[in-house]
């Protein structure tokens, strides 16, 4: 069994014992208490035997991350709690550093027998891991724990290697924002723990997760060794709202899965790298990616140099937004496929009620040239659409332009002044503008085109779900659609690849307009 463990900073007994009853109601099976500036031992022995879950006392000293300035003897001493242990409900583990039974000869006599040997590096991955291991397992504890800051996301699968090839009991976890799918798949490698925090934005280590968001967004319950790993890939990537639509679908159709955000650096080399650690780390079993800015280039080029197979709309895009790993024999097949193509197309044709082979001949405004605006041209042209690309650049428009033009459709380009004179059928946004917490800005500028109330105006930005953009457009009479039905859909259709189920799109739309109703 993996514990849940909650880790609380003591600053008097009494709201001790509100966050250990609040840790236990929030489904924690074990707390962690940081008395690293608490000192009053009768005190603590108090609060000891009052407890109903499992506890570890800690008092970690400001050499190794906490904030405790005691000498290691000073410390020895609170932490001996052996005239306690008749009395408590629950016998405490003890976390002590190996650095400290190090400096003081003797120490680990001194303590009690369930004893948490521990070792934290803030700076990067600790010089001779295996060699820390060997002596912390030698040292006679009855767990190991090795924390570390992750200098990337790869880290973590040295962190699992750890798990999978323990000798004893052993925590091991990589701190920081990269760091996060190893306090969420701890349990899948059946470590001995992992850390929450009571409430998001709190914690005692950087990168500690909200035990709500164990819990509730990332299936804690649910997850065991033989669960499928899923993720977005991107940089930035905390503010995706990916994890909450997939996870919840995933529970939806009782499919055994956690979709987690991976921090990936920009760079090819960078996304490359983490591409090799992950899908050749098997007993991950990563199954599915999503891939986000700045690497859906990067990820066709990945798929390309493997030799993988690369849905043609994907390539002639020049992008890879979805990832399948199928594994046969054993052996991982990858595939690409541009999501966001087909959700363009049907968030148009839906809302306006019309086929795709309806769009031929309508005058599109395509308002942007980076990805989303490229699969946008692309899509439309296909389908026979005069397509006008508007670009603050109007080279990179007329670069677009000169490339899709002529492949069915007509598309040209021009300056993003010439918007306001536009007398297209069909606007698409595919900016940032408008795009939380700039709220204010509008592709539109001050000056809107003339819009009737047969012209739609879709906006693919999701957040806020009302753009400027769309108040404009419909206080000039106008059809309007916002992002969130692109986003459901393209979701939709990644899910539907990984999984084989049919996805449960009332439930992914519901989950995205409930968290963007509360921004």
């Amino acid at each position: 069994m993996t514990h849940l463990c909650v880790a609380i900073f003591v600053r008097d007994v009494a709201q001790a014992k509100r966050d250990i009853a609040a840790a236990a109601e929030a489904g924690a099976d074990m707390v962690e208490l940081r008395i690293d500036q608490f000192h009053d031992v009768v005190e603590l022995g108090t609060l000891l035997q009052t407890l109903t879950i499992p506890s570890i006392v800690t008092c970690r000293p400001t050499w190794e991350g906490g904030e405790s300035d005691l000498s290691d003897e000073e410390r020895l001493r609170l932490l001996d709690l052996s005239n306690f242990f008749t009395t408590a409900r629950l016998v405490p583990y003890i976390d002590i550093e190996l650095e400290t039974l190090r400096r003081v000869p003797g120490a680990r006599e001194k303590l009690a027998r369930s004893l948490i040997i521990s070792t934290h590096d803030f700076q990067g991955r600790p010089e001779r891991l295996n060699n820390l291991i060997v002596e912390m397992t030698d040292a006679g504890g009855s767990v190991n724990k090795i924390v570390w800051m992750a200098r990337s996301i790869r880290d973590n699968v040295e962190a699992f290697e750890i798990l999978e090839n323990r000798q004893k009991s052993t925590i091991a976890l990589c701190m920081g924002e990269a760091g996060l799918i190893s306090r969420v798949l701890a349990k899948k490698f059946s470590a001995f723990l992992t850390f929450a925090a009571l409430e998001a934005g709190g914690g005692t280590a950087p990168g500690q997760v909200s035990i709500h968001d164990m819990k509730r967004l990332y299936r804690w319950d649910a997850l065991n060794p033989k669960t499928k790993v899923y993720g977005v890939v991107g940089s930035p990537i905390m503010h995706s709202m990916s994890p909450a639509i997939h996870n919840r679908a995933f529970e939806t159709v009782c499919h055994d899965g956690v979709y987690l955000p991976m921090l990936v650096q920009p760079g090819y080399e960078s996304f490359k790298a983490f591409m090799e650690s992950f899908i050749g780390f098997a007993p991950l079993d990563l199954s599915g990616l999503s891939v986000t800015i700045p690497h859906k280039e990067n990820a066709l080029r990945y798929l390309k140099e493997k030799g993988a197979d690369v849905e043609p709309l994907a390539e002639q895009i020049g992008a890879v937004n979805t990832i399948i790993v199928d594994r046969v024999d054993g052996q991982p097949r990858l595939r690409g496929i541009n999501s966001d193509y087909a959700a363009i197309l049907d968030t148009i044709t839906t809302t306006l009620s019309i086929t795709r082979e309806q769009l031929e001949g309508k005058r599109v405004a395509v308002i942007g040239a980076g990805g989303t605006g490229r699969t946008a041209v692309a899509a439309l042209a296909a389908q026979g659409a005069t397509v006008v690309v508007y670009n603050r650049t109007k080279e990179r428009a007329d670069e677009l332009a000169k490339e899709f033009d002529g492949r069915s459709g007509k598309v040209v380009a021009a300056r993003i002044e010439k918007l306001c004179d536009s007398c297209c059928e069909i606007f698409i946004n595919t900016t940032s503008l408008g795009m939380h917490p700039k709220t204010d800005a509008s592709a539109f500028g001050d000056r809107q085109p003339n819009l009737t109330p047969e012209t739609l105006v879709f906006d693919t930005v999701y957040n806020p779900m009302q753009t400027k953009l769309l108040k404009q457009a419909r206080a000039a009479g106008a059809i309007t659609v916002g992002g969130v039905e692109m986003f459901v859909r393209q979701a939709a259709r990644q899910f539907e690849a990984w999984t084989g189920h049919p996805a449960p799109v009332d439930v992914m739309r519901r989950v995205i307009e409930d968290k963007l109703g509360k921004v």
